[in-house]
């Protein structure tokens, strides 16, 4: 095990010898790390956190901190991190509150860029991005493969489906369809599937091109939001199913 001198870390935190701790990071008695974590400098772990294997923590990042929510008093929370994430410098990550079921979850293989925050009771999947400055408010989800643009805040109890592409800049008021290229202009817009997203995930043509006339319908066709959802159940396959049934479960309402 290889931990800084400057290091302090509590009785209780559970950390394997193949991880690394930096100068000037500190530990909470309640932490338990997975195998070859590195805590490059200046980390804070804090809180209930269970924390899985090969994540890399940058500089000033805090992990596991008090939900900031004036309702929050101390109960015993908890953030539970996957393997394999990278966690840039100044990121903020909440611990849950009782209210909004008492967990931060973050799965695996997710890039968290500089001054990421997420907040309290929020749900973040796999293989993810947030750009430099993205913002979940508390009780946000984020579906896997999805990216959220640079200084796109996200309000609270909204979704952001799977593989869907949100802009820089965006303001996120309403759940955000999967497959979608979502970003703001003058107003908040889907314009379409995330065409070059997608390819890179390895769509072939002929899912793109379903997904394509998905989404003339539900965005360009001249029906309401019901209308176009008996349309959908027309078309066959896997993700024209996903994208219905996340239409149909939205609370907020979908950016159309």
């Amino acid at each position: 095990m290889s931990i800084h001198p400057s290091a302090v870390i509590a009785a209780g935190a559970v950390i394997p010898d193949s991880c690394t701790v930096g100068p000037f990071s500190t530990i909470g008695p309640e932490v338990v790390l997975g195998d070859g974590c590195v805590l490059i400098s200046h980390v804070v772990l804090d809180g209930r956190t269970r924390i899985g294997a090969h994540n890399i923590f940058h500089p000033f990042c805090a992990v596991g901190v008090a939900p900031q929510d004036l309702k929050y008093g101390g109960e015993p929370t908890a953030t539970e991190i996957g393997d394999g994430n990278t966690i840039r410098e100044s990121v903020t990550i909440s611990r849950g509150t009782v209210g909004g079921g008492g967990v931060t979850r973050i799965g695996s293989g997710n890039l968290l860029m500089t001054c990421v925050h997420i907040g309290h009771d929020s749900l973040v999947g796999s293989h993810c991005i947030l750009a430099n400055a993205a913002t979940l408010a508390g009780h946000v989800v984020i579906e896997d493969y999805a990216t959220v643009g640079a200084f796109s805040p996200v309000h609270q109890h909204c979704t952001v489906g799977q593989y869907a592409f949100i802009g820089g800049g965006t303001i996120v008021t309403q759940d955000v369809l999967p497959f979608s290229l979502t970003s703001s202009r003058r107003e908040n817009r889907a314009f379409g599937i995330n065409k070059i997203g997608l390819a890179r995930r390895g769509f072939t043509a002929e899912r793109l091109a379903v997904l394509q006339k998905a989404f003339r319908l539900l965005l360009s066709a001249k029906m309401n939001t019901s209308q176009a959802l008996e349309k959908l159940k027309e078309l066959e396959g896997e993700d024209v199913a996903l994208l219905t049934a996340f239409v149909e479960r939205s609370q907020r309402g979908v950016i159309k």
